[in-house]
């Protein structure tokens, strides 16, 4: 078997995420998408693992995912297909051999979100579909300051909105929000994330920067102290940036 690595961006608008399975499954997912063109060009049905499952009208900067096949192929041919076929909202910006041990979602060491957020005055038509606009521009510096308690291992169960998980502790590596002119946004590194956990993240940052919230929210929750959660943040705000391997 010949194992090839993807590096793809996608606009996850129209789509219900990267999959959805069980009782939700769906054939509007980006994995479907990307699975139906590589059994078209090989005959082979594909399992397709990718590094972080994003949710529904979330996008992607730069997704990885793998697949096996039996036959070798060259990776240009199979990029080039891909490219061709695939909707215009969904982009294979690489593709390469890779060892035959690697597996995109096992392998990850870490996953990076940024959330884009248009503090204008008036929302930029242009941006609208891609950034949350805020009305009135947040309070960054308490922003910061909530930011740093998330930094570091914590349980983050009432960060999301999954039933079951075998565990609930993640590592934080950084939360950083940068601004360029009117638009600001939040990067989020971590060691994974559970469902809807960056939104959860997002929507308590702006709570706090918007002064519905103090920092020290942040904290209490962290602890367990019955405070309320804020509402996660809108979807198509949010971008996987990259998974790292190394």
């Amino acid at each position: 078997m010949y194992n090839y690595k993807l590096t793809i961006q996608y606009d996850g608008g129209r789509y219900d995420g990267w999959q959805r399975m069980g009782k939700d499954e769906s054939t509007n997912t980006v994995e479907y998408k990307i699975c139906e063109v590589l059994r078209k060009m090989t005959g082979q049905d594909i399992e397709l693992f990718c590094g972080c499952r994003t949710e529904k009208g979330v996008h992607a900067y730069g997704q990885v995912a793998n697949f096996k096949l039996e036959e070798r192929r060259p990776a240009l041919e199979i990029s080039n297909y891909l490219n061709r076929y695939l909707p215009r909202d969904i982009a294979v910006l690489n593709v390469q051999e890779a060892d035959a041990r690697f597996h995109s979602q096992l392998n990850a060491k870490a996953k990076t979100y940024v959330y884009r957020v248009d503090m204008a005055n008036i929302a930029d038509v242009f941006e609208r579909r891609y950034s949350y606009h805020t009305f009135d521009k947040p309070d960054l510096s308490a922003m910061r300051k909530a930011a740093q308690y998330f930094v570091g291992k914590h349980d983050f169960k009432a960060f999301t909105t999954a039933k079951k998980n075998k565990s609930t502790e993640k590592d934080i590596k950084s939360v950083d929000i940068t601004v360029k002119g009117e638009m600001a946004e939040i990067e989020i590194k971590a060691d994974d994330f559970l469902h809807n956990m960056a939104r959860f993240m997002v929507g308590m940052l702006l709570d706090v920067g918007n002064g519905l919230k103090k920092p020290e929210a942040v904290r209490d929750i962290l602890d367990g102290k019955d405070v309320q959660m804020s509402l996660p943040a809108e979807t198509y705000g949010l971008f996987l940036k990259c998974v790292d391997y190394e």
